[in-house]
């Protein structure tokens, strides 16, 4: 008899992205009770009472309001606001909070384009986070950095490939800063999951999952997510996953096919 299958990784899914007619609160309340954490983009747009009073688990959130990592202005501003943010991560009891390598306007798009990343912005890039880090100490919380694809989400966001991410993350090498590993951006800009998960296994913070193409739940496109997830426990990693996708149908359904491709 084949051993009962169980998942071997904490799931969490966005908020923002399922029920989209339904308070973000109660969404919240609801991947509680099917037993999900909960994911947030930027907190200034909810009620953080309302957020609090679910004693949902919050897994990850936009870890910033505005800034870049590319130049000294860009770096204080990222800097503020991510101080800032940190006070509310440490209210909700968020685990980890997410940086990108420039803020993101409408529809994803970078606030400030970079169409070249050159040496220079690369040495300021690692310093920031290295400030970046100094906060997170103080603070007692851990920031994430995460890869974005560019061929159609995010054209001219820097440091977007999974290999730029770590790159950066790995010369600072700390426990407060760490990779939000996301194979949804990483399928389209670069492919080779499993071994992009071998790669940067020692620095992987969180891993976020959707499925290609549509940025729609695992089991509506092109990837192995059980494969994947096979993988994933074969070479030790038992971090938290989560769905940051729409839903193609149902919500409860797109998230329980999404327990399914990471249960083993």
């Amino acid at each position: 008899m084949s051993a009962p299958k169980t998942s071997s990784f904490p799931l969490a899914a966005c908020a923002e992205m399922l029920w989209r007619d339904k308070p973000i609160e109660w969404r919240a309340s609801r991947l509680k009770e099917m037993g999900f954490g909960v994911g947030l983009w930027n907190w200034p747009e909810h009620d953080l009472g309302k957020l609090q009073a679910t004693g949902a688990t919050f897994t990850i959130m936009n870890g910033y309001l505005t800034g870049r990592l590319t130049d000294d202005e860009g770096a204080a501003e990222l800097l503020r606001t991510a101080r800032e943010t940190a006070q509310i991560g440490k209210r909700l009891g968020v685990q980890r909070l997410n940086l990108h390598g420039t803020g993101l306007g409408d529809r994803g798009l970078p606030v400030q384009p970079i169409e070249v990343v050159t040496g220079a912005m690369w040495l300021k890039a690692r310093d920031t986070l290295c400030r970046v880090v100094e906060m997170a100490e103080e603070e007692g919380v851990t920031f994430t950095l995460e890869n974005l694809n560019l061929p159609v989400d995010h054209p001219g966001v820097p440091f977007g490939r999974a290999e730029d991410t770590l790159a950066l993350v790995a010369s600072v090498n700390h426990p407060r800063l760490r990779l939000n590993l996301d194979l949804y951006h990483a399928q389209i800009g670069e492919g080779n999951l499993i071994e992009l998960c071998r790669k940067c296994l020692p620095w992987i913070g969180e891993i976020q999952v959707a499925d290609v193409p549509g940025r729609f739940e695992p089991g509506t496109g092109e990837v192995n997510w059980n494969g994947i997830a096979r993988a994933l426990s074969a070479m030790g990693y038992s971090g938290p996953i989560g769905m940051e996708a729409w839903a193609a149908g149902d919500p409860e359904v797109a998230l329980e096919a999404f327990r399914a491709a990471f249960t083993i």
